[in-house]
């Protein structure tokens, strides 16, 4: 995998995209060759397996901002899904015609934006007055997209000291006021930071809202020194906190050996009976290259990943 250039991923795509779609089935009834010809008992019904979504964001693909990162990301195999930034771009996501092209160009190549990243405006950090209004914003975008999550974040001198009240207290207060936004749109405000799991959820467990989790991101956990916490840090947060997970290994692809065992991490995700969205934050030089690397960690993911059964009254 190379990392170095900055070439962008532009220009007329040679494939097309498929419509991934999942199958029904139809059960009959069976009338016995011989006798009366009653019909059998109907056969037990087919367990229905929650899908694997892989996405990949749009600044991984150095496109942030690019309208025609739609039509890449659905040229790369097995990507259903991209992240986009909502303050990158001339105009960006918080133009209502911005907003319209890019649903557009989605439906165009049945493609989800499952997540938004990029919320706060240039200036604006996670402890500025204007915050909550930027969240706001990416919230009638998200809503507008059908994006089900956002990705808040806040690293290093931005994340609060969680032994100090005073540091982490305008944070919750914060959380709490935009949540009930997130919530009546149906969207999670997904916090990515470089603070430890226990702090995360100690964080998310203040805030007590459902439209408050955390995005997370294992390498980012080795990243800020909370290597051995990483795999772990999937049960300590379980399902009902995480809203979004994401997939990287520096310039390396995700099977080979980095400071995440992602095998195990997958092993986790499989135990807590996760069954959101993964999406690869991973770097690449060109569309060819990203194409052959996706097609590799694809590959990986569906070795190590076992997507939860749905309930019989979700099946049903």
């Amino acid at each position: 995998m190379q990392t170095s250039s900055a070439t962008q991923f532009h220009g007329p795509m040679d494939r097309r995209h498929f419509l991934r779609t999942g199958g029904c089935l139809l059960a009959g009834f069976a009338v016995g060759a011989r006798g009366a010809g009653k019909p059998s008992a109907p056969p037990a019904a087919a367990k229905a397996t929650i899908p694997l979504k892989l996405g990949i964001r749009a600044a991984s693909m150095k496109m942030a901002g690019n309208l025609d990162v739609i039509r890449a990301a659905a040229g790369l195999p097995g990507i259903m899904g991209v992240e986009l930034q909502v303050t990158s771009g001339r105009p960006n996501l918080h133009d209502a015609e911005t907003l319209r092209r890019y649903k557009k160009e989605a439906d165009r190549w049945a493609l989800r934006i499952p997540t938004l990243a990029g919320l706060l405006d240039r200036g604006v950090e996670i402890s500025s007055p204007a915050a909550a209004d930027n969240i706001r914003l990416a919230v009638h975008a998200a809503e507008f997209l059908g994006s089900s999550a956002l990705l808040l974040a806040f690293f290093g001198k931005n994340a609060p000291d969680m032994t100090k009240e005073s540091s982490y207290g305008p944070l919750v207060t914060m959380l709490r006021g935009v949540a009930p936004c997130a919530a009546d749109a149906g969207v999670t405000v997904g916090l990515e930071n470089s603070l430890n799991p226990a702090d995360n959820a100690r964080l998310v467990d203040l805030v007590a809202h459902p439209a408050v989790r955390v995005y997370y991101d294992p390498h980012n956990m080795a990243t800020y020194g909370y290597a051995e916490q990483a795999v772990p840090g999937v049960k300590l947060l379980g399902k009902e906190r995480i809203c979004a997970v994401h997939v990287k290994n520096g310039n390396k692809l995700i099977g080979e050996a980095g400071p995440i065992d992602w095998a195990a991490a997958f092993r986790a995700f499989n135990e807590i009976g996760y069954e959101g969205w993964y999406i690869y934050e991973t770097s690449h030089d060109d569309l060819a290259d990203c194409i052959a690397d996706t097609r590799q960690n694809n590959s990986f993911l569906r070795e190590h990943v076992r997507m939860p059964v749905a309930s019989a009254q979700e099946a049903g």
